[in-house]
């Protein structure tokens, strides 16, 4: 088997641009010279894609590409209810929230009860980037404090806060002053009863260490299912004793539910509910507008109030007309075609088919995850359990030739990350599990 770079983490190398095919070869040239070096392509053969539609992307030449990855367009590609409501409001009106509009008014009167307890109020942002980094700021004024404590391997966006606490982007990108890491709760190889306790007692020494340093706690952030970590959805008591602990010290708790939430779990429509955790800010992003770009932080009236008292908050696109209509029609969605209970059916189906292979494959270490976010991992010996990077890597690079995407994850990049859109099928599943089959056998008949 080639040797991957693992740091490319499913990236297409550009030293490899004569491997492909002219046409791909001239894409890929004007790409570099137009929008410059800092940007990436997935996968080792770049995919080029024309145009989209529920669970599948097409090319120029009408191949179809069953799309696993994608959890941006969360109620599947061009939906057409969500086209519909953003075609309309763009015709009516979109301004900024600096006027009296009725829409988003209304759509946080239907939104904000979903979270519970002491969650009443809503702002608005464009991406999930920005919602950390408001959520942060919130955080930071409310507490005095500047330490944020984060997962290892976190990701939280792509401002110049939220990167500095985004160690999933490598090691050359730095982390913030104040930034303290605890470990991932790594069920595959920490004891499940444990995992918690460990997470608790971890971050209440990175506490101990800002205080001593001469700062404080001002928030922790965690996405709840762990996504950049390696997927862990179990056990789910962890991020409660956390809390226990956060509060303990006058922290903000901050739940990112830019991956975990809008039903993704199959189980709560929020990731930190299966934690029974009730947070103090929480935020949102990429899958709210199924593409358009809206995202948001709720949070109790308590965190906000001396910031809002103290500061102002405006965003010129966050929150306007056509966003709105946007979060509205893909909110009603998820309830009304039941797509909650979807994910977590299908999601059921699919592990169950990939737990199969785990029978026949033994590169397949660990298969976990709940709802339609899922991760298979690959090791190079059961018993001891070292990563296999380069195996994961050549699965997903494998699917890709098989015309079905998905990516990798976790800090050593041997985690498949599998998060199709909620509108999957448990044909989708089985389509997906047989090129995984495919892939794994022509993979173990190339190293026979």
């Amino acid at each position: 088997m080639n040797k991957i770079n693992v740091g490319m983490v499913n990236g297409f190398d550009p030293s490899r641009l004569e491997d492909l095919d002219p046409a791909m070869q001239g894409a890929i040239r004007r790409r570099q010279a137009l929008l410059g070096p800092a940007y990436r392509l997935m996968y080792a053969d770049p995919v080029e894609v024309k145009r989209a539609s529920g669970v599948f992307l097409y090319d120029s030449q009408g191949k179809a590409y069953l799309d696993a990855y994608n959890n941006v367009a969360s109620v599947g590609h061009g939906h057409p209810r969500v086209v519909e409501a953003i075609h309309a409001q763009l015709q009516t009106l979109c301004t900024h929230t600096r006027y009296v509009q009725q829409g988003i008014l209304d759509f946080a009167e239907d939104f904000v009860p979903s979270f519970g307890g002491p969650i009443e109020h809503v702002m608005f942002t464009c991406t999930g980037s920005e919602a950390n980094d408001l959520a942060l700021r919130i955080a930071k004024h409310k507490t005095g404090r500047n330490g944020i404590v984060i997962t290892s391997e976190a990701y939280h966006g792509n401002s110049d806060l939220t990167a500095g606490l985004s160690p999933s982007l490598g090691k050359k990108s730095p982390l913030g002053t104040w930034v303290r890491r605890i470990p991932a709760p790594d069920s595959y190889r920490m004891k499940p009863r444990e995992i918690g306790r460990t997470l608790a007692s971890a971050l209440q020494r990175e506490i101990e260490e800002l205080e001593r340093r001469g700062e404080g706690l001002a928030a922790f952030i965690a996405d709840s299912l762990f996504s950049s970590d390696g997927i862990y959805a179990h056990p789910t008591d962890v991020l409660s004793q956390v809390a226990e602990v956060v509060r303990r010290a006058g922290g903000v708790f901050i739940a990112d539910e830019v991956q975990a939430g809008f039903g993704r779990s199959g189980e709560a429509l929020w990731g930190y509910q299966r934690h029974g955790l009730q947070p103090d800010i929480v935020t949102m992003g990429k899958p709210m507008g199924n593409g358009y770009p809206v995202a948001a932080v709720a949070m109790s009236h308590a965190v906000v109030e001396s910031f809002g008292t103290n500061q102002r908050y405006f965003n010129t696109f966050g929150g306007n007309g056509v966003a709105i209509a946007a979060a509205q029609a893909v909110y009603d969605v998820v309830r009304e075609e039941g797509l909650q209970a979807n994910a977590l059916k299908v999601g059921a189906l699919m592990q169950a088919g990939i737990g199969e292979l785990a029978a026949t494959h033994e590169g397949i270490g660990d298969v976990r995850g709940t709802g339609l976010y899922i991760g298979v991992e690959f090791v190079k010996n059961r018993a001891t359990k070292e990563p296999d990077s380069a195996t994961a890597l050549a699965v997903v690079d494998g699917m890709r030739k098989r015309r079905v995407l998905i990516s990798a994850t976790g800090p050593n990049a041997n985690i498949l990350k599998i998060r199709p859109p909620l509108v999957f099928s448990p044909a989708n599943a089985d389509q997906l599990v047989a090129t995984l089959d495919d892939t794994l056998k022509a993979l173990r008949g190339r190293t026979a």
